[in-house]
C-alpha cells in the first residue's frame, strides 16, 4: 500500500493527482500508527523547514519516520521533503531535522564569481547523475532504476532558497547534482531504501512523470557503496520560461473565460461605438490551459480580475477550476486575485493566509498578490516618515519596521517566500528631469518619448504603481515596490506593462533593467506581450 504523508504543507494535490495519471492508488497518513502500515511512503513538501519539522512534532510522525525508514521500506522525499532528512537548515537555526543524512541545509548566495543570482533559484534546471570512479555499470543502472540517465541529463521545475551544497558528508549520498552560478548543490538523494529530490517531479512534466513511475516501480534497490564527484554544467542558471498568464473574468452571462486587453480595456472595441461592448472570450480557462500546457509551456498562471474581489473563500468557480486544472496539467500553477484579508458578509474575519491555503489545496503552487503589495509598501514607507526618515527607500530606511501583519509576510512565513508573487503593473509618468521626480528619482529612466503627439523625442519618465486592475494610480514607484516587496517576503515579481500591454511594441526593456537593477533576489518576469501560441525551440523547449 502507498501512503502520502499530509502535514499541512502547501499543495500536495498535484502530486496525488501525478499518482492517479501513473495508474497508482494511495491513502493519506492520518495518524501516526498509518505510517506503519506503510509498504510505501511518499513523504512531499512546500513551505519553510521549522513549519514542517513543527507540523512533524505536533502530529506524532516525527519517531514513527525514523522507525519506517530503519525498516528498509522504501521512501520518497519531495523539496522540503527531502530537507528534513537532514540535521538542520540555516533557514531555521536551532531548529533539528531527522538526522538521516550527516548534512546541513545552507542557503544560497545571491552573488558569486559568475554574478549576481535571483534567490529563490526558481525553474527549470539540468539534474546531472554524479560520477563515480571505476563504477560506470552499476551508475548508469541506479540513474534507470529512478528514470533518469546520465548520458541525456533531464530538466526538472525547481523552487527553493536553500540547498546542500555538495561535500564529503553527502558524497555517498548524492545521486544527481545541480549547477546554479558557480554553486554545485545535491538535487537528489538515494540511499539504500531513501530516495528524495530536491526538484518537484509532480511540476516537472513527462520527465517527473517518468521518475514518479520509476520509483513507484521500483521494488528493491541493492545498497551501493560509491564515492562520488559532482558533474560540472555548463548550464549555470535555469533555463528560460514561458508561462502563460491567462486574465480571468466572468463575462456578461456569468461564464468563466480568459479574456485579454489592450491597454487594460477587455471589452470589443467595435462593439463600444454602438453602446454594447462585450467582454473579449478567448475561450475556457482549464481548455486553454491545458494547450498551452500541451504547447510547452512552462508555467500557467490564472490572474483572476473580477470574482474575488468582495468574497475569495466563496470564489467556487475558480477553486472548482484549479482543481481540474490541476488533474492534467503538471506544471506549476499560480493564482492571482484577492489573496487579502477580508471580512465575508456575516461578519467573519479571515486573514490573507486563510485565503491562500484554501488555494494551495485546490491546486495552486503558488499565489499572485496585486494591489495588497502595493498597500503594504505604502504601509512601509509611511512608518519610515513618521520616523523621520524621508529617503523613500522602504529597505533602507530604519523607521520601516517589519510586523510581520501583511498578507505577504504570513504567507511567505508559512509556505516558503518560493510560494508568494507579486504583480505590480506599472505605468509611465513624464517629468522634465529627473529632479522632477523628487522621492521617485531613482526610478527615473531616459528615452524616446513614446506618445504619438511628441513621439522620438529625448524625454524622461519614473514608473508609477497601480492597484484594482490598472484603474487607480498610488504614489509609489516601481523601484519602491520591487525592494518593498522583496524585504516582505516575497519570491517573484511578475511585472506587466500597462503602456505596453496589447501594443505589440514589444518589451519594455528598460522597464525590465530598472526592476532587476533594484532587487538582489527577487525573480523577475515579464509579460508585457500577450500570445495565442507557443513556438518550440531546441530539443523541444518553448
Amino acid at each position: 500500500m502507498l501512503y502520502l504523508l499530509d502535514y499541512g504543507a502547501g499543495n500536495i494535490q498535484s502530486l496525488a493527482n501525478s499518482l492517479t495519471k501513473l495508474g497508482y492508488t494511495y491513502e493519506w497518513v492520518r495518524e501516526p500508527s498509518d505510517i506503519c502500515k506503510a509498504d510505501k511512503l511518499l513523504f512531499p513538501g512546500v513551505g519553510s523547514f521549522a513549519s514542517a519539522m513543527d507540523a512533524l512534532h505536533a502530529k506524532g510522525y516525527v519517531e514513527p519516520l525514523r522507525a519506517y525508514i530503519q525498516s528498509g521500506k522504501p521512501l520518497m522525499g519531495i523539496c522540503v521533503g527531502m530537507q528534513v532528512l537532514f540535521e538542520g537548515s540555516d533557514e531555521s537555526p536551532g531548529v533539528q531535522g531527522l538526522g538521516i543524512v550527516p548534512a546541513r541545509v545552507g542557503r544560497f548566495a545571491t552573488q558569486d564569481a559568475l554574478g549576481r543570482k535571483a534567490v529563490p533559484h526558481m525553474g527549470w534546471s539540468l539534474a546531472n547523475v554524479v560520477e563515480w570512479d571505476g563504477c560506470a555499470d552499476q551508475r548508469h543502472e541506479l540513474a534507470r532504476s529512478y528514470g533518469m540517465h546520465d548520458s541525456n541529463p533531464s530538466h526538472y521545475y525547481f523552487v527553493h532558497s536553500y540547498r546542500v551544497a555538495w561535500d564529503a558528508n553527502v558524497a555517498e549520498w548524492a545521486l544527481t547534482t545541480t549547477q546554479y552560478g558557480n554553486e554545485v548543490f545535491v538535487s537528489s538523494i538515494q540511499h539504500a531504501n531513501v530516495f528524495a529530490t530536491q526538484f518537484h517531479p509532480e511540476k516537472s512534466g513527462q520527465a517527473g512523470l517518468d521518475l514518479l513511475a520509476a520509483w513507484l516501480r521500483l521494488e528493491h534497490v541493492e545498497p551501493v557503496t560509491r564515492v562520488g564527484r559532482p558533474v560540472t554544467s555548463t548550464e549555470h542558471m535555469p533555463t528560460r520560461r514561458i508561462v502563460a498568464c491567462l486574465d480571468v473574468r466572468s463575462n456578461d452571462a456569468g461564464d468563466l473565460v480568459v479574456t485579454k486587453g489592450e491597454s487594460y480595456d477587455v471589452r470589443e472595441r467595435g462593439e463600444q461605438d454602438a453602446g454594447a461592448s462585450h467582454v473579449r472570450n478567448m475561450g475556457k480557462p482549464v481548455e486553454l490551459a491545458q494547450r498551452y500546457y500541451d504547447e510547452g509551456a512552462d508555467e500557467i498562471a490564472f490572474l483572476n480580475i473580477t470574482s474575488f474581489r468582495n468574497w475569495a473563500l466563496n470564489d467556487q468557480p475558480m477553486l472548482s477550476l484549479l482543481n481540474v486544472a490541476a488533474a492534467t496539467i503538471f506544471v506549476p500553477l499560480t493564482v492571482g486575485g484577492g489573496i487579502r484579508d477580508f471580512t465575508d458578509p456575516d461578519g467573519t474575519f479571515h486573514p490573507a493566509l486563510k485565503v491562500a491555503h484554501a488555494y494551495f489545496r485546490a491546486g495552486a503552487d503558488k499565489v499572485s498578490i496585486g494591489s495588497e503589495a502595493v498597500y503594504a509598501v505604502e504601509q512601509l514607507l509611511a512608518r519610515a516618515n513618521e520616523a523621520g526618515d524621508m529617503s523613500g527607500d522602504p529597505v533602507a530606511a530604519p523607521g520601516a519596521a517589519l510586523r510581520g501583519d501583511t498578507g505577504i509576510e504570513q504567507i511567505a512565513h508559512a509556505y516558503g517566500v518560493q510560494a508568494v508573487v507579486v504583480s505590480v503593473d506599472p505605468k509611465r509618468v513624464y517629468v522634465e528631469s529627473a529632479e522632477a521626480a523628487g522621492v521617485h528619482a531613482p526610478s527615473v529612466v531616459f528615452g524616446p518619448d513614446e506618445r504619438p503627439e511628441t513621439r522620438g523625442q529625448p524625454v524622461c519618465w519614473w514608473y508609477k504603481c497601480t492597484v484594482k486592475g490598472g484603474r487607480e494610480e498610488r504614489d509609489v514607484d516601481v523601484v519602491q515596490l520591487a525592494r518593498g516587496v522583496e524585504r516582505l517576503g516575497a519570491g517573484e515579481l511578475l511585472v506587466n506593462s500597462i503602456d505596453r500591454d496589447g501594443s505589440h511594441a514589444g518589451f519594455d526593456v528598460q522597464l525590465v533593467d530598472l526592476v532587476r537593477s533594484s532587487v538582489m533576489g527577487l525573480v523577475v518576469l515579464i509579460i508585457f506581450a500577450k500570445y495565442s501560441r507557443l513556438d518550440r525551440g531546441p530539443k523541444g523547449r518553448p
